[in-house]
């Protein structure tokens, strides 16, 4: 799997309170250019809509240490979602056969690795940013 490199660095902050506001505000910018949905268009998708809506509700079912974390990486997956050209690992969704799961490799600007992983429905070619998550040690 081939990496993409950003030079984006992850949010600091320790805990949730300090790096919520940071990543809501990046959302708020990208929120704001549009009526509707929000949404990045994507160089690997031939510059189609990748929904970012999906990714708040999931975030939310993690604990606030895995939130604060994954949190950390959002400005590196929104540069990783618009700007790759890389090939990412696609597998048909586990319990939903409907659904393909697509996952990239990236390293932000402090030289760590995460993954960005998003869903693809078959039924409409609708993409959604699902996760970000830390290469674990």
């Amino acid at each position: 799997m081939q990496i993409y490199i950003t030079k984006i660095k992850p949010l600091h902050g320790t805990n949730y309170s300090e790096v919520a506001p940071e990543a809501r505000m990046i959302y708020k910018r990208i929120s704001s250019k549009t009526k509707r949905r929000p949404y990045v268009r994507s160089k690997y998708f031939d510059n189609e809509k990748v929904f970012l809506d999906y990714f708040w509700s999931h975030i939310m079912s993690k604990n606030p240490r895995d939130r604060t974390r994954r949190l950390r990486q959002y400005p590196c997956a929104i540069d990783l979602i618009i700007h790759t050209h890389l090939d990412p690992i696609s597998k048909q969704h586990p319990e939903k056969y409907s659904e393909i799961l697509h996952r990239f490799k990236g390293r932000n600007g402090n030289g760590e690795i995460f993954f960005v992983q998003i869903k693809e429905v078959k039924k409409n070619d609708e993409k959604s940013f699902m996760s970000v998550s830390p290469e674990m040690d």
